[in-house]
């Protein structure tokens, strides 16, 4: 999801990683509307259509007027936010309230990389453990999603560190 890859994690076009092939949906419209779009550099680009070939995939809601207009509405949004420095200040304030985690025996590892913030436990937790632990969190107002042996967050942009910790 690029949600989870890009945006949040504070990339920018100056970043050093450079997709051949990057999948967007989310980003587009905020997940206001359906809309998707795939982008390649020019060496796929060029692969797909110096033959003549067309890279197509139409889905039913393709080029959607309204779906058009919400997102260059959305990416307008962004670009003229101060997104990136909202990343910057969530992956501070993770930083700051889950690195202390590392320090439990159940615990491998703690990341945080721009606004995603990701607790790894040495061993994944059944079904019933990690319902009560899902339990315990949501009773203390924390979100946390579970997957497997991970335990991540994604903070909203606009939140202050208050929030975070």
């Amino acid at each position: 999801d690029e949600v989870n890859s890009s945006k949040r994690n504070g990339q920018s076009a100056n970043s050093i990683v450079y997709p051949d092939i990057l999948c967007l949906g989310k980003a587009l419209t905020g997940g206001y509307m359906t809309m998707g779009a795939t982008v390649t550099n020019k060496r796929i680009s060029n692969g797909i259509s110096d033959t003549g070939g067309v890279f197509m995939h139409g889905p039913t809601f393709m080029a959607n007027p309204l779906a058009c207009s919400v997102a260059l509405a959305s990416v307008n949004l962004m670009v003229q936010s101060p997104w990136l420095e909202r990343v910057r200040s969530v992956e501070r304030s993770l930083i700051k309230s889950m690195s202390p985690l590392a320090k439990l025996d159940s615990v491998r590892e703690v990341r945080v990389l721009g606004a995603i913030g990701v607790c790894e436990l040495h061993k994944g937790l059944t079904r019933e453990e990690m319902a009560s632990v899902q339990q315990q969190l949501v009773e203390d107002g924390v979100w946390l999603r579970p997957f497997g042996k991970l335990l991540y967050t994604m903070p909203p942009f606009n939140c202050g560190d208050l929030e975070v910790e």
